[in-house]
Parts: structure tokens; sequence; C-alpha cells
């Protein structure tokens, strides 16, 4: 049966069961949060117990015919399930319940869509959605799926869905083609950091954890931050000035969600990598949040698909203003290395210690100590400034200054490469040792 369906669909009925063949459920409420960041407006939520879902309808004929009763009460224009639909269970599920329906995948797809906004982040989603979409077809499709004869009638010898499904491969070539552009700037905006050795650090974490507004207050942006769901779809990258160690690249990346389709895990590989490449991983964590434990191992299970799970990582446990009695504080381990700070984006308590776990997990081995700077050598103070490594200056009766200067080892020989100087060149005074360990 073939019917006209909504253009865009409100007034939502939601559906969730709880399965024995599931080992982690879906948090129904997370589900709800994902129908309203799409612009839904649950009018009920039907619950309900499965041993396993049904071949035909996914739920039982007593519930679909609940379903039903309640999609004609609220006159609801889509029915959402917090599950992976077949496309038959989809199909099926349309023509007894007369409206659109759409399953968890579906749902976060739209989600995304509304939220692309750069070039790059509307082919992801396009490629995504399109991936998804070529297996359904066939349900737009019913009252053309065969080959018909007589005037006007007769074609190139292939069904409505033969065609469509050859557009389709010509489209998804298109967009991957495309992707591969960006994939290749991206490896090569990589390939410029690397040779300048600037360090990358990426923003990681469940969606709705706080990583926009983080990545806002380190480096005075204005990313765009609501308290919803994949409110940040578009990587963003900025530079950022650590006092007494140098710039780095900080990256704001899309966020997490539990059961997160591998559709569109494969759609952002491109932005995906660059938490793969990156020198440091902040994992941002909403410390409040009741399945704080489940959304951080939602968020290792995708990073060990994009191959980010050994890079190195410091846990931040983000809005600590919402419990009672919680100071910003860094946890250490046995040999004292920052392995988790405790802090509020919100109100920017303890983002200054996250600064200093940051150069602590970066530093390595730091040029520490006092040096003389000719007269002469006037520019090669000012580079030492703008680097943010001079900690303090004494001037001399010469005109020369002694500068007591903590910068990373990298940063201090690119320096005197730039300037052609050799070590000698820039004499140390030796009551402080010239190369020590960072703490």
């Amino acid at each position: 049966m073939f019917f006209d369906r909504p253009k865009s669909g409100e007034l939502a009925v939601l559906v969730h069961m709880d399965l024995n063949t599931e080992n982690e459920p879906d948090d129904p409420r997370e589900f709800e949060e994902l129908v309203l960041s799409a612009g839904g407006d649950p009018v009920e939520f039907l619950t309900g117990h499965r041993a396993s879902p049904n071949a035909k309808y996914f739920i039982g004929t007593g519930k679909l015919e609940e379903l039903r009763e309640a999609v004609e009460h609220h006159c609801a224009e889509v029915v959402i399930f917090n599950h992976t639909l077949s496309p038959s269970q989809e199909r099926n599920l349309e023509k007894e319940l007369k409206c659109r329906v759409l399953d968890r995948t579906g749902l976060i797809l739209d989600i995304f869509a509304q939220r692309a906004r750069t070039y790059e982040g509307k082919l992801q989603v396009e490629l995504a959605q399109l991936q998804h979409m070529s297996t359904r077809l066939v349900r737009g499709w019913t009252h053309l799926e065969r080959q018909k004869g007589g005037i006007g009638l007769r074609g190139p010898g292939e069904t409505q869905l033969e065609t469509d499904r050859r557009l389709l491969r010509v489209r998804l070539k298109s967009i991957q083609k495309r992707l591969e552009k960006v994939r290749s700037q991206r490896q090569q905006g990589r390939r410029s950091r690397q040779r300048a050795e600037m360090p990358t650090i990426s923003l990681v974490g469940y969606t709705n954890a706080g990583k926009s507004t983080l990545f806002n207050r380190l480096t005075d942006s204005e990313v765009f931050a609501a308290d919803k769901l994949f409110a940040t779809l578009d990587p963003t990258m900025r530079r950022l000035d650590l006092a007494e160690f140098g710039s780095v690249i900080l990256a704001d990346t899309v966020g997490f969600i539990s059961h997160l389709p591998h559709k569109l895990v494969d759609a952002f590989s491109a932005t995906l990598e660059e938490a793969a490449s990156a020198t440091l991983l902040l994992h941002i964590v909403d410390a409040g949040s009741d399945e704080r434990q489940r959304n951080m191992d939602s968020v290792m299970t995708v990073l060990e698909e994009i191959g980010a799970a050994e890079n190195p990582q410091l846990l931040v446990y983000n809005k600590i203003d919402l419990l009672d009695g919680m100071e910003p504080h860094i946890d250490r381990n046995d040999s004292g290395r920052p392995v988790a700070v405790w802090l509020s984006a919100q109100t920017g308590a303890g983002v200054d210690l996250l600064a200093d776990a940051i150069r602590e997990c970066l530093g390595g081995e730091l040029v520490v100590g006092r040096f003389y700077v000719a007269p002469e050598r006037a520019r090669l103070r000012a580079r030492l400034y703008e680097l943010g490594a001079i900690q303090s200056e004494e001037t001399l009766d010469d005109g020369g200054v002694i500068l007591r200067l903590s910068l990373p080892v990298a940063d201090f020989n690119r320096l005197l490469k730039a300037e052609s100087l050799n070590p000698g060149d820039f004499p140390a005074l030796t009551d402080i040792p010239v190369i020590a360990e960072s703490a």
C-alpha cells in the first residue's frame, strides 16, 4: 500500500522495548532527549518487554494494536523506535500504522542533517543518509516496482527502483570522491603541523558532556554550545597558547553516543581522524551523569573503532558545579602524572588546573634556565616573548639581558634554527641546568 508521508513529523509516539537479546540496552531518557533535539514533540511513550524482536513488526501484535490506537488518538505524524529496524520491519509498520516510522539510526541522522553547517559536514551527513536510504528504497516505490508497457511507459529496460538505485550509486561515488579530497587536505594540514612540531589536542567525549563550552572557555571562541544532544557537529580547530609551554592546536569534535551507527563512523572518518592523530586526547565526562561509566565505555568503543584508543588521554570531569561540595582538583597516578582533572567549564572553576595538567602531559623535556641575550639579539628576545617562554628578565649595563626561560626542547631548537644560531651563541648561565625533566 502506498500513501503520502508528511514532509516533517512533529507529534511523535516513542517506542522502547527491553529485549533479553540486548547486552547494553539504550537509555529511554536519552532517547527522549534525542527526539526533543530533533524537534519532535513526544505525545506518548510506549514501553514493553520481549525475549527477542518480532521478525515482521519488531513488536508483537498486541503492542502493535496499542501503538495503532496511540497514533490515531494523538493524530501522530511519526512513530520513532529506540532500536534499529530492518527495512522490511519499517515497511510493514508504516503499512499498518499509516504514518512514518523511524528507527534510532534514522533519528540520529535527522539530527545530524539539522546541525550540519559546513560544506564538509553536509557531505558527511548526506553520505550517511544515502547509505542508510539505499536499503529502504522499496518502501517509496512499491507502485512502480515492475516494468510496464504501453504508450509513454516504455523505458530503458529497468524498473523505477533500479533507476533510483543506479542514480544513488552515482551520487554516493561523487560524495565519496569529494570527501576523499577533504581527507587529503586534512592530512596535508596534519603533516604541516607535524613539521612545525605543533602538538594537537582533541576534545572527545559523550554528546552533551560540555566539550564546546570548555573549548570556548579555553580559546575565547564562540562555537555554538547548547544543553542538547549533538549541539556540535562540524569540527572546529583553534590555536591555544599555553604559558610556559608554547602553542598547541585544540580541536573540538562531534560527540559520541551509545550504539553510534557504523554509517556515521564511516561517513565522519575524515573528521574523526583528527582524534586518531592527536598528541593528547581530552576525554570530557559529565561528572554528574547517572550513566557516567556507561558513557565513558561508549566513547572508548568508538575510539577503538577509529584507532585512537591507545593515544595518551587525560580525563576531564566537567560540570562539578552541579555536584554538592565538589572542588576543582587534579587526580594523579603513583608516579605523580595527572590522570584526571575535575572542573566546571560553565563557571571556569578549575580551568587553570587543566592548563597545568596539559602542560605536564605534553611537557616531556623542557629547556629551563637563565640565558644571556646580547643587545643585538633583540629579535630573539621578541620571539621568546611570543612563545610565552620568558619567566623573568634582568637588564645588564651593556644593554644585554638575562632571561629566565621555560619552554619545550622542540620549540627551543626550532627557534635556534630560525635565527641561524648555535647553542653556543645563546649561552646558559651555569647556576641552573639547561635541560630539566618537566614535573
